[in-house]
């Protein structure tokens, strides 16, 4: 007997549509709020660091740290989550973020910016990589890379939205209750997450036949095609996949693409100012450019890659146009207009590399050997988070410029494409039609 995916194509093609907007909205409005979370800071650095009397390095220092208590708490997270179910995990961790993002209004000293950022990393360990895997649950590997990359369209709407919505708080609540701009930034953006966390509780099902909003041939189809896909896939134990090769290549790659995105994210702001631009609203609504531009490269390259079912020269070169675009910006710093266009190549090129990544390690892996892996992947990765503000921060520091810094994150961007042309397996391909 055929499969029912052979049987009835019309089937699959209307189902996973289903899924996907069940799905993917909401997950894009969690991934939101919590990248709002996560970028404000360098928002609120436009106010901070007079108002605190922070250098340039405590702000580069408490920007990274959070990674370092994302670091720690990634895998044990998603292990977690692969155990107890997405539901309660995911909203546990977001409630968590929102309440300790918040308070970091109350923050009057270093140490206890350095202290609150930690214990954030701590929180919101586990969400990218734990909403991942749960994808894998729901999508098999020939239609990831268009899911991932409109899921993580997200962080390019936080951008967006971010951007003009932080600089308004900034400037229109300074003052108000005795408190500053930024306080009010940080209080204003963490509830959101507290709000949605409490709504993924009611909203999200853990497995596809827990969904009671599919019908069960939809409910055997989705699983019979999981089951199929999963098949080669490593299924090992937690400690094998630490001593995986393509693991950590893959987490090689993928921290060198987030230097360059927690370059954007936390110096586009200040870059936008050193432009020229001084008032704060201006500089909110100039930086949601970057990133409405990036949403749609993502989208558009994530479906190439599906239909093609190439990965690498997809990746590779959204890589190269990054570190094009940063090295532009550093050049024409000086100019608005041409550091907003090289900023702006940079942001679509960062971004359009990250989702189409994350096709290649959950090309391989499967089960718990998924959860672990793609943590571990998220965890590694995302100490450039750590390195890329506190690196930057630390040159503008020494030179007075963040210029050497741009030519250094430019230089990790390729380092990543140069690793995913020469060290990936070219043979790895899934399509879709």
């Amino acid at each position: 007997m055929h499969s029912p995916t052979h049987q009835t194509p019309a089937l699959e093609d209307r189902t996973y549509r289903k899924v996907a907007w069940r799905l993917i909205p909401f997950l894009f409005l969690c991934y939101v709020v919590a990248y709002l979370d996560r970028v404000n800071v360098g928002f609120a650095k436009l106010q901070m660091l007079s108002d605190l009397k922070f250098t340039e390095t405590i702000y580069g220092l408490g920007a990274g740290i959070f990674f370092i208590g994302y670091f720690l708490f990634e895998v044990p997270s998603n292990i977690i989550l692969h155990r107890t179910g997405a539901r309660v995990w995911i909203a546990r961790i977001m409630v968590t973020w929102g309440i300790l993002s918040a308070l970091t209004m109350t923050v009057t000293t270093p140490l206890q910016f350095y202290v609150v950022r930690f214990f954030l990393g701590v929180a919101e360990a586990g969400f990218f990589p734990g909403i991942i895997l749960y994808l894998t649950y729901w999508f098999p590997a020939a239609r990831r890379a268009r899911v991932v990359s409109l899921f993580m369209t997200a962080i390019a709407l936080a951008g967006v939205l971010g951007g003009p919505v932080s600089g308004w708080i900034m400037q229109s609540f300074a003052g108000v209750n005795g408190w500053t701009g930024w306080q009010w930034l940080f209080l204003l953006e963490g509830l959101p997450s507290v709000l949605v966390g409490i709504w993924v509780l009611f909203y999200l099902d853990d497995s596809i036949q827990g969904a009671k909003w599919l019908t069960q041939q939809e409910k055997d189809m989705l699983t019979q095609n999981i089951a199929v896909d999963a098949v080669g896939k490593a299924e090992t134990s937690i400690g094998q996949v630490f001593g995986n090769g393509r693991v950590w290549l893959m987490s090689a790659i993928y921290f060198c693409f987030i230097m360059g995105l927690y370059g954007v994210s936390f110096w586009l702001p200040q870059l936008i100012k050193s432009a020229g631009v001084k008032d704060v609203l201006n500089v909110g609504l100039l930086s949601a450019i970057p990133y409405g531009a990036a949403a749609i490269a993502m989208v558009l390259a994530g479906r190439s890659s599906d239909r093609s079912g190439e990965r690498r020269w997809h990746i590779a070169v959204a890589a190269l146009s990054g570190a094009m675009g940063l090295a532009l910006s550093a050049v024409y710093g000086g100019d608005v207009v041409l550091a907003m266009a090289a900023l702006t190549l940079a942001t679509m090129g960062i971004l359009t590399s990250l989702p189409l990544f994350w096709t290649l390690p959950t090309a391989f892996l499967g089960g718990t050997a998924a959860a672990a892996g793609i943590a571990v992947i998220n965890s590694v990765g995302n100490l450039a988070g750590f390195a890329s503000p506190f690196m930057v921060g630390a040159i503008k520091d020494a030179t007075g410029t963040p210029t050497a810094g741009l030519y250094v994150l430019a230089g990790s961007l390729i380092l990543g494409a140069l690793l995913v042309i020469f060290c990936v397996n070219p043979d790895r391909r899934t399509t879709v039609e």
